[in-house]
């Protein structure tokens, strides 16, 4: 007897029908490095002081600061760790939808590279200098950055504003105020504002890399190519050891001893390990040996 089989028989025959995978995600595909491991060590976030949060990685900071109108986010590490920030925002049970700014220190890939990923689950606007909000439009360094050519390109971000040296971006009762410090990068900006726990207010700065890393060939003693560089170092570093400055976040935490400070933090450890009334001053020492050695070395390899 000839037997029929049904389509519905068939159909329950057949494989299973494999789940459309869910497009990549351009604005945080990873961008390869060779450092990247060392930066996306995990870090616990952890509230340094009064509302200000630490929500970045072992290697790259990233500080969030709470107002009565909504969030601030500095920095937003790279692509491949948006995702991460934003996971340790919510772990301290903020919404990632109430950032309000992303202010910029400088437009590489470690800490600009992930801010158009947060901007867009955000709605948030990226707050830079002119220098850097141009790098921000365009996802890439300006070619007057001294690693010109020797970085990658990172998302661009398209809703920015520009600041001024000086000015300040507001939300509710909170006021963080732009300090241009150039040199890493032509826009490199730090961060000031007032933090508040038990009736104590403190400074904080959130200080831009004032280290000398460039492309091979790339000289910062030719002023006749890239103008007086020497100078812009030593009047950024000047500015900064000035800064009032009694917590201070740098933009790598282990360029100012904020990578052992969050350890200790974390730790439990008392009194804060972050108030330190000395490590602006600390920091532009340091930058400034950097500075001294990189400047030896030039002069060591000019020809004659």
């Amino acid at each position: 007897m000839k037997r029929w089989i049904s389509a519905a028989t068939i159909a329950l025959a057949a494989p299973q029908a494999v789940a459309a995978q869910p497009a990549p995600d351009p604005l945080t595909a990873p961008i390869p490095s060779s450092r990247a491991a060392d930066w996306m060590k995990p870090q616990t976030p952890l509230r340094i002081w009064g509302d200000t949060y630490y929500v970045g990685l072992g290697g790259l900071s990233v500080v969030l600061i709470k107002s009565d109108a909504g969030l601030i986010l500095i920095d937003g590490s790279m692509p491949q760790s948006a995702a991460m920030v934003e996971a340790h925002i919510r772990q301290l049970g903020f919404r990632v939808e109430d950032i309000k700014y992303i202010l910029v220190t400088e437009p590489h890939f470690d800490h600009a590279g992930g801010v158009a990923a947060i901007a867009r689950d955000s709605g948030a606007t990226a707050v830079a200098s002119p220098a850097t909000a141009k790098a921000l439009r365009a996802g890439a360094a300006n070619p007057d950055d001294p690693q010109y050519g020797s970085l990658p390109a990172f998302p661009a971000v398209t809703r920015v504003r520009e600041i001024g040296d000086g000015q300040s971006v507001r939300l509710g009762r909170v006021t963080v105020t732009a300090r241009f410090t150039p040199g890493h990068t032509a826009g490199s900006t730090s961060w000031t504002w007032t933090s508040c726990e038990t009736g104590r207010c403190l400074n904080m700065v959130f200080a831009a890399s004032l280290n000398p890393v460039s492309a091979t060939g790339f000289r910062f003693s030719d002023i006749a190519a890239h103008g007086d560089l020497p100078a812009v170092f030593r009047r950024s570093r000047a500015r900064l050891a000035a800064l009032p400055c009694d917590v201070l976040v740098s933009a790598h935490p282990d360029n100012s001893g904020a990578d052992l400070k969050l350890k200790a933090l974390q730790a439990g450890r008392t009194p804060n390990p972050f108030i330190d009334p000395g490590a602006c001053r600390a920091y532009a020492a340091k930058a400034q040996a950097l500075f001294a050695a990189r400047m030896a070395k030039e002069k060591a390899e000019r020809p004659g």
